[in-house]
């Protein structure tokens, strides 16, 4: 029998951190929103959706793309390249890094999109149906392909390093940072910026959501619609936002002195390949990814004292990933699914609720599962919800799944 290569252990710099979500514009404001909520932020009902079995989705709000991008800018991207510029030029600000210092060449960026700038498509779909092909847009293929996130990010800091794109679905984000974590470990670079964006308020991604039956159809409270582990749960939300995080080989970080948040010190993935859509009905491939996280971290299940599950609020998704949790990791970890207050951003999930992670290490809090009223008995975890709990942890676990089977986990350590 072949012997498994084994890396040497290797844990990335957390030094930055950029979010933009519903629960708050800036990486201060989310985490209040997700750690003091009691209740989801306003979930609008979308005129564009009105005949939908889903009228509503998460919508970030307060944030001014023109006035902080500006208007020459703000036209050469999509939305969700929008919202990673603005990500990643508060993650770079948090890490006290100045791009027009910074040896450009050693800086790179991957972030993860499951779906790019599909509303753009829907809209140019339109215009070529009524009003002509003179009508189309030329920059259709730039503002819409899934690259069009890491493009404007590293043209918008000046990062000539490797620059990626990851979509691997609703585990886009967290693939990506394992993949900055990689790169780092490799010496390919020394700074990453990696993470995830999304914003696809598309009719048609909308309606093939309702025909899958994935998406909640709670129209009379969608602000409780959203309920990771309840036993009322009925599918998930969608939301937009980005997350994203500067990563940094350490002896980088320690040279300049950076303020570290915490360490990114394994990751793992997997893919199930089983279906299309439903995830291995045993959870055996997040299975597998999140074993592969914990060897490559060099610590065992009593190790993690929480988890950012992945916990989308489907009826099979969320019994699925809880079991596998409590085989893997047993029953102590305090568990959480902060979608309740972001909505399921799918690409970009992995890069906010890492962030979200980092986070509670940092401030050892636990954010509450919102809108977990009535626990699913057949959920055995330790799900925290109603309000944040303080914990005393010092490693933590991200998991995310993708329709395709695509699996990721990651082990984040306290600085």
């Amino acid at each position: 029998m072949t012997a498994r290569y084994r890396p040497e252990p290797f844990a990335a710099a957390v030094t930055g951190i950029g979010l933009v979500t519903a629960a708050g514009v800036g990486t201060a404001a989310t985490w209040r929103g997700v750690s003091e909520a009691a209740t989801a932020p306003c979930v609008p009902h979308r005129p564009e959706l009105h005949d939908l079995p889903c009228d509503f989705m998460y919508t970030i709000t307060g944030l001014d793309t023109r006035a902080v991008l500006g208007v020459a800018t703000q036209r050469l991207m999509d939305r969700f390249s929008q919202l990673a510029v603005i990500a990643a030029r508060e993650a770079v600000a948090d890490a006290g890094l100045d791009p027009a210092v910074w040896d450009s060449a050693r800086v790179a960026v991957v972030i993860g999109s499951a779906h790019g700038g599909l509303p753009f498509y829907d809209a140019q779909h339109t215009a070529l149906t009524e009003r002509g092909a003179r009508r189309v847009s030329p920059k259709l293929a730039p503002l819409t392909v899934v690259n069009g996130a890491a493009s404007s990010v590293a043209t918008d800091l000046g990062a000539h390093g490797p620059s990626q794109a990851v979509s691997t679905a609703c585990s886009s984000g967290t693939v990506a940072i394992g993949t900055a974590h990689q790169m780092l470990r490799t010496g390919a670079c020394d700074i990453v910026v990696a993470g995830g964006a999304e914003s696809v308020c598309s009719r048609l991604l909308i309606a093939s959501a309702c025909q899958l039956k994935a998406v909640s159809t709670r129209r009379d409270d969608p602000e409780s619609a959203c309920r990771p582990f309840d036993t009322h749960r009925d599918g998930f939300v969608v939301g937009e936002g980005a997350g994203l995080l500067v990563l940094e080989r350490p002896e980088h970080a320690r040279a300049r002195g950076a303020t570290v948040r915490a360490h990114l010190a394994g990751y793992g993935a997997s893919s199930d390949a089983y279906s299309a859509v439903a995830p291995d009905p045993e959870g055996l491939g997040i299975e597998r990814a999140l074993r592969a996280a914990l060897a490559d971290a060099g610590v065992g299940a009593a190790d993690i004292g929480h988890v950012n599950a992945h916990g989308t609020s489907t009826v099979s998704n969320d019994l699925i990933e809880a079991t596998m949790l409590r085989r893997v990791l047993g029953e102590h970890p305090l568990v959480t699914s902060t979608k309740a207050m972001t909505g399921h951003t799918l690409g970009a999930a992995g890069g906010i609720e890492t962030a979200l992670t980092v986070l509670a290490l940092q401030h050892q809090l636990v954010p509450p599962t919102v809108n977990l009223d009535a626990p699913d008995p057949q959920i055995p975890l330790e799900v925290v919800s109603k309000q944040a709990r303080p914990a005393a942890f010092d490693a933590a676990v991200k998991t995310s799944l993708g329709f395709g089977g695509h699996n990721a986990a990651l082990v984040l350590t306290r600085a």
